[in-house]
């Protein structure tokens, strides 16, 4: 299987095999937002482990 480029781009698994993603919404109008929303925004997010099954098998190459 080859490897899914969009999600090597979005995602990224960690060494203990956590997968890590960007908040979205960050590109443009963040002036409007609270600056504990634009805080918050800068932190990577763990995916939920229901998906990290097929996540991984995309974004690995084999």
């Amino acid at each position: 299987m080859k490897t899914h480029k969009a999600m090597t781009k979005r995602y990224k698994v960690t060494k203990s095999g956590k997968i890590l993603k960007r908040k979205t919404g960050q590109a443009h109008f963040n002036s409007r937002e609270s600056g504990n929303t634009t805080r918050n925004k800068r932190r990577d997010q763990e995916q939920h482990p229901a998906f990290a099954k097929t996540i991984k098998k995309l974004t690995l190459q084999q």
